[in-house]
């Protein structure tokens, strides 16, 4: 049997990202002893192999492999800090809060709307993060937070939600009354005749 590896590394080589995949999702199998080359991999100046190795990391998901995504949130190529965003969704680390709450101000759109889809899967534990995030002075940050906190409703965010009605960015404003109609805050219901 070829080692998990080995078979990852000879896939990014021949540029083939299905058999990469399944090499990948097979050094996940390997654990914490993989972690010694992924990380290896991490400071690679090759993009591809930096990537995969933070795809490798999330199907492992140890909280060694955690603290490596979190890592790679400041990777210099967005593709590889999306992916790092990716994986940390599909695990859902407490931990990882404050991380991707920095990413919803990413240079990349693409990363920092995938951070706000990420906060909204690890759901509760997000919410205080997100609520201080509508204060943020850059707005993608506000947008992110608040199209997290829709997709959460969070009761303990209804205020937090009120102020930001007033945001300067209609985006912002969007996300705060879409949750709050979500909530039912506003809504006037009469009796029927």
């Amino acid at each position: 049997m070829i080692d998990p590896l080995r078979a990852l590394e000879e896939a990014i080589a021949a540029d083939d990202d299905l058999r990469a995949e399944e090499a990948a999702q097979s050094v996940g199998q390997l654990g914490d002893a993989a972690l010694p080359a992924l990380l290896e991999w991490r400071t690679s100046p090759d993009r591809d192999r930096r990537w995969w190795a933070v795809r490798a990391l999330a199907a492992i998901g140890t909280p060694r492999a955690v603290a490596a995504l979190m890592a790679a949130l400041d990777d210099p190529d967005p593709d590889v800090r999306a992916c790092a965003v990716v994986g940390l969704a599909g695990l859902r680390p407490p931990e990882a809060v404050e991380p991707l709450v920095a990413r919803l101000s990413d240079s990349s759109a693409y990363v920092a709307r995938l951070a706000a889809d990420a906060l909204a899967q690890i759901g509760p534990p997000a919410v205080p993060a997100l609520i201080a995030a509508l204060r943020d002075e850059n707005v993608a940050a506000r947008a992110g937070a608040a199209r997290a906190l829709c997709a959460i409703r969070p009761e303990e965010a209804i205020p937090a939600l009120c102020v930001a009605l007033d945001d300067p960015s209609a985006l912002v404003t969007y996300y705060a009354e879409e949750a709050l109609e979500q909530m039912g805050v506003g809504m006037v219901f009469f009796p029927p005749d």
